[in-house]
């Protein structure tokens, strides 16, 4: 079953409990129990941090394989990241202009339609308005 970030988040809490009672400790350090309240403190600080090791090997982590790769080759991530952003940014504008070229197209269809088979003209102008094209005269 994999672990969810609620149970790394319960470890990690736990960790920070043990290391505020271990700092406390040492802090009011008492000679006669303080080393077994610290020896006990100790244990299950190295327990929490055994139990989120394991909660942490059973998150699902989805990391691209590319990233990884890139990581490998000593290259810095954050200019994947960009180098990501910016194809990403020319394939949106290359598929607005095919979305754009297509409604132009659609639109100059509609028209030689209309103007070249008289008799289908109010069809043509009922599916051009259906398709959001721009209907003319």
């Amino acid at each position: 079953m994999d672990a969810t970030t609620a149970d790394a988040d319960v470890h990690l809490r736990e960790i920070i409990t043990s290391l505020y009672f271990l700092l406390t400790q040492t802090h009011s350090y008492n000679p006669s129990n303080t080393p077994q309240a610290m020896t006990l403190e100790l244990r299950t600080l190295i327990q929490a941090l055994v139990s989120l090791t394991e909660t942490s090997r059973r998150l699902p982590t989805k990391i691209p394989l590319d990233l990884v790769e890139y990581v490998e080759k000593k290259r810095n991530p954050d200019v994947y990241k960009r180098e990501l952003v910016e194809a990403v940014m020319k394939g949106n504008q290359l598929q607005k202009g095919r979305s754009q070229a297509f409604g132009e197209l659609r639109d100059v269809l509609g028209r030689e339609m209309m103007g070249g088979i008289p008799d289908m003209r109010e069809e043509v102008r009922s599916v051009l308005e259906a398709c959001g094209g721009r209907v003319e005269g």
